[in-house]
């Protein structure tokens, strides 16, 4: 039934009735663009199909889960408090472990402007209930979840946060969240938080002395911390200040594209030097180029092999960022929410793409991914390296 021979057909709440215990939505196809995949030759292939088997694929930040057809739907769905995860479009995927990052910033089930304690509390629930009902995601709690994962054809499942503020100026909620079984939480989302700064400020003053706190209890926990949407003084301050490495789990290099979600060299390097990873992200129209102003795997490849080249490919990845319906759409009905305005800086002029071609979905993404670097003569251990070995090390340093 697909790449994955452990699924078994299971679909998101089917123990439930539809529009008698919950509102019922059409979903877009979880392949609606018709599908990309990088052409390879015969020998690439089965090299290919080698690397897959004998190596781990860590998607380090996605949004596995299914959107209404009508994307304008979206906050009526998610204000229901139940999102659909894409078993099946997993399935066909070469994806070992996803790091998921739910709702977050659109959880908008008591409050428009989301990041509520409660609702994120609802939005972990209510998907743990339903992966309560199925064999084929395991919730992933330490490494040898994603080692198990991998060798037994399932997917490795951890749920995330992109930014702290539910935990407002309570520090004991790091742990509840590591209790409920989040592994990744964000300093901060775009919006300043108790913590710090988020990279839509026009000021950052860096960690707050709370901040400073926080971070010391994630690294007790074993929580991996994550600075992707932090403004750069604040993600400075937080590599000097925790005591394992800390991730950039889905960005790109300002270098390459003049935007304050994607970040400069010294905040690249310090991530490195502290043993940390750096995501590289592909959510429409951020991770262009002034050379390839067509946002599609080109220019998020172009991202890629910058870091590599500036860091050392001991400390790259990908958080594609990625879900299954309209991402573009998405991003008009939410952009407020999700902080899309007033990010670029670049007077130059783009065309907006109606979406990321080969890295629309985290399946399509897992597929062209490792297809790209066979493509390009990467070596079959780099190619480890930057699909899961690098963010492996990582794990094997902060999870307790």
């Amino acid at each position: 039934m697909g790449i994955k021979k452990a699924y078994k057909g299971y679909k998101a709440y089917s123990y439930l009735e539809p529009d008698v215990d919950y509102p019922s939505y059409e979903f877009a196809d979880w392949n609606w663009t018709g599908g990309y995949l990088i052409p390879l030759d015969e020998a690439q292939e089965s090299r290919l199909k080698k690397l897959m088997e004998e190596n781990v694929f860590i998607s380090l930040h996605e949004h596995p889960t299914y959107f209404p057809k009508r994307i304008e739907e979206t906050k009526t769905y998610n204000r229901d408090g139940r999102e659909f995860c894409a078993y099946d479009a997993l399935a066909e995927s070469y994806i070992d472990c996803v790091f998921d990052n739910m709702m977050d910033g659109t959880c908008q089930i008591t409050s428009k402007n989301g990041w509520k304690w409660t609702d994120v509390l609802h939005d972990l629930g209510m998907r743990l209930c339903d992966l309560a009902h199925q064999d084929f995601l395991i919730q992933c709690k330490t490494v040898a979840d994603i080692e198990r994962a991998h060798r037994e054809g399932k997917i490795a499942w951890v749920p995330c946060m992109e930014g702290a503020a539910p935990i407002e100026n309570e520090l004991d909620r790091i742990d509840i969240l590591y209790g409920l079984g989040v592994r990744l939480l964000g300093v901060t989302y775009s919006e300043s938080n108790a913590l710090g700064n988020g990279m839509k400020e026009d000021q950052d003053g860096g960690l707050t002395k709370f901040g400073k706190e926080a971070v010391r209890r994630m690294n007790k926990v074993g929580m991996l911390i994550d600075c992707s949407h932090a403004g750069p003084k604040t993600a400075l301050d937080t590599i000097l200040w925790s005591e394992k490495p800390i991730v950039l789990s889905h960005v790109g290099a300002r270098a390459l594209w003049d935007s304050k979600r994607l970040f400069c060299d010294n905040v690249l390097r310090a991530v490195a030097e502290k043993g940390g990873v750096i995501g590289i992200e592909s959510a429409p129209h951020t991770t262009m180029t002034h050379t390839n102003l067509t946002h599609d795997i080109e220019s998020v490849m172009e991202h890629f092999e910058y870091v590599a080249n500036l860091v050392g490919i001991d400390h790259v990845t990908f958080g594609i960022d990625s879900l299954y319906g309209d991402h573009v759409g998405l991003h008009h009905v939410f952009a407020a929410s999700l902080s899309k305005k007033d990010t670029s800086n670049n007077a130059v002029e783009y065309k907006e793409v109606p979406f990321v071609k080969g890295l629309e979905n985290p399946t399509e993404a897992s597929l062209n991914i490792p297809r790209w670097l066979v493509a390009h003569g990467y070596s079959d251990a780099d190619i480890a390296k930057a699909i899961g070995g690098n963010v492996l090390n990582v794990l094997k340093k902060v999870w307790a």
